[in-house]
């Protein structure tokens, strides 16, 4: 049985027989399909990477430069004008921590949602699985989170930060919870932006709001604090995936720099943390497979619309 993606395309006085089909359907698809081709992943991830900084003349220095910039210009505004960090102890240290966090998360979901229209190209003439363009979307956003980490450990470790097993598992978490998520909503976006082009200008609305809805320009503990009368509103601030991410991210590494680690962690961090971020992670998996399923039952169309 044909399928869409398979019907030829209909050109006024031309042998039929003699069209190619519009694209050569994959044999399979899926995510699994797309580990099991890693040498295309690998592929497209290698040259998406080269591509952002061909013709530069200081090239991969950039994923250095930026991150560190962006990080400059928060703590000079956050922390030196409106004095936002407060008493809190090594303020920089939990900016960064959730700077790192809301870069991938934002450039996995913004660049994840496009990744079906950046790629029309490929998508219309290979028979590869279409999920492999948001899956390296979020590999590159991982790729380029890399120099804001090293940033982080080098400035966590100068202000006397050791590593510790519980707190880089609290740091894994965070990233798990992220890729997860960042890839699931990838997902869904990407074909619906197919079918849509609004989808694209939706994801960069709701990316604004993520600096604003994670502890990073300001502890958790002022949320608690703000609505010590009404408690219920922590409880829904941490319904968010990328809050919770954060705060494991800080725990991993901000905490860790406080000259009391335990009084710390016990003033800003919730007392739930890690079941939170275990139930997190869980939930963030079912909305893999959904969006995988919601993927699958909509990218056969995708060629033609492209």
């Amino acid at each position: 049985m044909s399928t869409d993606a398979e019907r030829p395309v209909v050109v006024a006085g031309a042998p039929e027989e003699e069209l190619p089909p519009l694209v050569p359907a994959a044999a399979n698809s899926g995510l699994l399909e797309v580990f099991r081709q890693r040498y295309l992943l690998r592929l497209l991830v290698k040259s998406t990477v080269q591509s952002r900084y061909q013709g530069t003349f200081l090239g991969w220095f950039w994923s250095y430069l930026q991150p560190f910039i962006r990080f400059l210009m928060f703590y000079f505004v956050f922390q030196v004008l409106i004095g936002r960090g407060g008493n809190m102890e090594n303020f920089a240290i939990h900016l960064v921590a959730g700077l790192v966090v809301v870069h991938f998360f934002t450039e996995t979901f913004n660049g994840g949602t496009k990744s079906l229209v950046s790629n029309r190209g490929l998508i219309i003439k290979l028979p590869v699985p279409r999920e492999l363009f948001p899956v390296a979307t979020m590999l590159v956003s991982l790729y380029h989170s890399v120099p804001m980490v090293i940033i982080m450990v080098v400035a966590s470790s100068i202000l006397g930060w050791s590593p510790d097993p519980a707190g880089l598992l609290a740091a894994l978490l965070g990233f798990a919870i992220i890729a997860v998520l960042g890839l699931s909503l990838a997902l869904i976006f990407s074909v619906a932006n197919v079918y849509f082009r609004d989808f694209g200008k939706v994801t960069q609305t709701l990316t604004q709001f993520t600096t604003f809805s994670v502890p990073m320009i300001y502890p958790f503990s002022m949320v608690e604090e703000r609505f010590d009368k009404i408690p219920w509103v922590a409880d829904v601030y941490l319904l968010n995936p990328v809050a919770e991410a954060v705060l494991l991210v800080q725990r991993g590494f901000w905490i860790g720099t406080n000259s009391d680690p335990e009084a710390a962690a016990a003033e800003h961090l919730p007392p739930d943390l890690w079941s939170r971020g275990v139930i997190m992670l869980v939930i963030c998996l079912a909305l893999l497979v959904l969006a995988q399923l919601w993927f699958s039952k909509l990218e056969r169309r995708v060629p033609e619309r492209l």
